[in-house]
């Protein structure tokens, strides 16, 4: 059954997320720098009051489940509220539910120990701390069957070597979630294994810091790990299971990266319009102009698809699909995503002529974010790719020389069900 009503109640908490995040959220993206920096005093003095206001709202961590201190909000309702505070830079650690610490704060609920839970899952949830995941490598990017960094078992502590390329947030992180070659002989999707490491363990090497246009500073890593030991128990899952642990997060993170991208995509488009009203060329607005029409006419229809997907998705989750059946709309929101985006923020920037390309407006930043959301889960070519095989599994070949849609065939089935009436 479709619905696209929202409860009165929950709009109405919509309706202040939407006020509050303009009046109280985007001018942190002006003043401050990261914002997983969180022990700079300017983070303490500016965002701790808008967690506390967003808390005392029931509004925190909304993606947990209530036994996490959240409200187990479903997809759609998480979907609606990310596309009003991912407006902003700061807008989803003011809420909790930012990444990668979303996401590795599943991974922890679900296979961290009741210690681990206590030192690091809990105080994550709270934003006391800050995580990395540290998965992608330097010779291989985001393909896991390349991966060198490899853990071998010692007594009882894994010792980690190996290097990692652009771990996000390892700059600020307390721990690094981390995906090592356990097993090298054993099948490919069987080979690795995920760690829990402390940002304070010995070997971890920070070999120069990252960054993409659009941070304010560099936040990502490119770590190398040399002869970094941690407990036996900090292994993340079983044995081998790396591939599996690693789905409780991107599944999740890659619809609510939709979700944020909805919310950047919208703020270009509501540039765009208000600078087609205000700016006069050749006698009239720049609104009159058919190709500008053209513009604001494609980005609309294109915002409005990409939405809708996303929507659909969470839709399906929230009645009870697991991401394994979902996979396939997962990947088309991840495919379709960066493209959305660069689309309707390069129309803003042309628009904006001059002062669009400039470093006063955000355009150039998010057209490069455009980019860093078609690589980062993946890049789009494998989920494109995902797409089409998990559609080509809800057909099957002919054996026919020619195909049962031949128009031949389907006359002759036709003329077989009416011939009779039409010779009578």
């Amino acid at each position: 059954m479709w619905d696209f009503e929202t409860e009165p109640e929950f709009q109405t908490q919509l309706d202040w997320i939407d006020d509050f995040v303009k009046r109280q959220v985007e001018p942190l993206d002006h003043l401050l720098g990261s914002q997983w920096n969180i022990a700079d005093p300017r983070f303490v003095r500016l965002v701790r009051p808008l967690q506390a206001t967003v808390k005392a709202q029931g509004l925190w961590a909304c993606h947990l489940g209530p036994a996490l201190g959240g409200k187990g909000y479903g997809q759609v309702k998480l979907a609606l509220m990310n596309e009003l505070f991912g407006r902003s830079r700061f807008g989803p650690i003011v809420f909790g539910s930012q990444a990668p610490d979303t996401g590795n704060a599943e991974i922890l609920a679900h296979y961290g120990t009741p210690a681990q839970k206590e030192r690091f899952l809990q105080p994550l949830l709270n934003n006391e701390i800050v995580s990395c995941f540290s998965m992608t490598e330097p010779h291989g990017g985001a393909d896991p069957l390349v991966f060198r960094t490899s853990a071998i078992l010692d007594g009882d502590e894994w010792v980690i070597d190996g290097e990692k390329w652009f771990s996000s947030n390892a700059r600020f992180a307390a721990f690094l979630i981390v995906m090592a070659v356990t097993d090298p002989d054993a099948p490919p999707h069987r080979r690795m294994s995920m760690f829990i490491v402390p940002a304070e363990t010995p070997g971890i090497e920070n070999i120069r810091d990252l960054t993409f246009y659009g941070e304010p500073e560099a936040t990502h890593a490119y770590l190398r790990y040399n002869q970094v030991r941690v407990p036996r128990e900090n292994m993340l899952g079983g044995r081998g299971e790396a591939f599996v642990v690693a789905q409780v997060r991107l599944g999740g993170g890659r619809l609510h990266h939709a979700m944020r991208t909805v919310a950047q995509a919208r703020r270009a488009l509501e540039m765009m319009c208000e600078r087609a009203l205000s700016r006069v060329t050749k006698g009239e607005p720049l609104a009159m102009k058919q190709m500008v029409q053209e513009k604001i006419a494609d980005s609309w229809v294109q915002l409005r698809q990409f939405r809708l997907l996303v929507l659909e998705t969470a839709w399906m989750i929230d009645k009870g699909h697991d991401y394994k059946s979902v996979r396939k709309n997962i990947a088309a929101v991840k495919a379709v995503m960066p493209q959305v985006l660069h689309d309707i923020a390069s129309r803003a920037l042309h628009l904006h002529g001059s002062l669009g390309i400039s470093t006063e407006m955000p355009f150039a930043d998010w057209v490069i974010n455009s980019f860093h959301v078609g690589l980062a889960d993946g890049p789009t070519e494998v989920h494109k790719i995902t797409v089409a095989r998990e559609v080509l599994k809800e057909y099957r070949p002919s054996a026919a020389l020619f195909p049962d849609y031949h128009s031949v065939a389907e006359h002759a089935r036709a003329w077989e069900l009416y011939g009779d009436l039409l010779q009578g």
